[in-house]
């Protein structure tokens, strides 16, 4: 974390302020905050856009958020609703009442929630413009491109038996660095993905539902080719994640992993 001192001389006294976050570099960052059984991924770019993936479960996203950017920086470029699960929605809410959100992406896909009701009717209520996902539709930020690259076709307003299979999947591009986001997509949907796309090839990987073993397929992993994979997940989960299959799926690849709750937020700079 980084900190900016000013000093201002104000009738005799001299007073200090310290702002503490990250104060902007030039440097592409992405974290993967370490935010409980649950998603929540953050990139700044160099030309000092910030993009925010999920926000996990409660309000654990505001601290770490705070630690990441300057208090008084109040913007946020877009945010990306990979699915509208808890684990990867709620913490968005409090996000979105107190930044200044420009743009919205979400797929749209039916989901009976109390929590995705509110959640729509406060991006109505702040006047977010949303836009919904699908591969044709991508996002530049300076060198920083997005490219969305599942759902293959616009799916708002369908009713999904697996709701996880509607997640957005981000392929984020800068300079050579490759990173996919694959949110809590599963087996069916990746074989779906591999068939339709032939440039999954990625150098960092955040694995599949927090390391489960309906995720992270063999032939989907050989189809990414990561060197790299990053698991999002909360220490002694009640669920079993990650997967003993899937941690030896990465092992016997030779794919280096970082887990949230043994690191901790996990943070790459380029």
């Amino acid at each position: 974390m980084k900190k900016i001192v000013f000093n201002i001389l104000i009738s005799g006294y001299l007073v200090l302020f310290i702002l503490i976050g990250e104060i902007p570099d030039g440097l592409f960052h992405i974290y993967f905050f370490d935010i409980g059984q649950g998603d929540s991924i953050f990139i700044t770019t160099p030309s000092n856009h910030k993009i925010l993936i999920d926000g996990g479960p409660k309000n654990n996203v505001l601290e770490k958020l705070g630690s990441a950017i300057p208090f008084f920086d109040k913007e946020i470029d877009l945010i990306v609703l990979t699915h509208p699960h808890s684990d990867h929605l709620d913490g968005l809410l409090e996000v979105i009442k107190r930044y200044e959100v420009r743009a919205l992406l979400i797929t749209g896909v039916y989901f009976e929630s109390s929590g995705y009701d509110e959640f729509i009717d406060l991006l109505i209520a702040e006047g977010v413009p949303v836009f919904i996902a699908n591969s044709n539709t991508d996002f530049r930020f300076g060198d920083v491109l997005l490219d969305i690259v599942f759902p293959l076709v616009p799916i708002a307003g369908e009713e999904m038996k697996e709701v996880n299979n509607s997640s957005i999947v981000l392929k984020v591009l800068y300079g050579k660095t490759k990173i996919l986001l694959t949110g809590d997509l599963e087996a069916e949907a990746e074989h779906l993905l591999i068939m339709a796309n032939d440039q999954l090839d990625a150098d960092i990987l955040k694995a599949g539902h927090h390391g489960s073993k309906t995720s992270s397929s063999n032939n989907f992993i050989k189809a990414i080719s990561p060197n790299t994979a990053v698991i999002s997940v909360g220490k002694d989960n009640t669920f079993g994640h990650p997967s003993e299959e899937t941690l030896n799926t990465f092992e016997k690849a030779g794919i280096k992993t970082y887990r949230t709750d043994e690191k901790g937020t996990i943070e790459f700079i380029f």
